[in-house]
């Protein structure tokens, strides 16, 4: 099963860590990050990732950091 997951937030060194370790426990970066922003919210990125895991039902309970 292929899992997706978009990660989002503020354009900084928290979310640079939080690409990092997606990528240190297996997921894939999927496509180019996105952009956007305005004065009042400042910069913010998105970056889809995949993880091909273990044929399983899928859950919606079950949270996605839990592949």
């Amino acid at each position: 099963m292929l899992v997706y997951r978009f990660l989002t937030g503020k354009d900084n060194a928290d979310f640079c860590h939080k690409i990092t370790k997606a990528l240190s426990e297996g997921w894939e970066l999927y496509g180019d990050p996105q952009y956007t922003g305005s004065s009042f919210t400042g910069a913010l990125c998105g970056q889809a990732v995949t993880k091909q895991v273990k044929d399983q039902p899928y859950s919606r309970n079950k949270k996605l950091t839990d592949y």
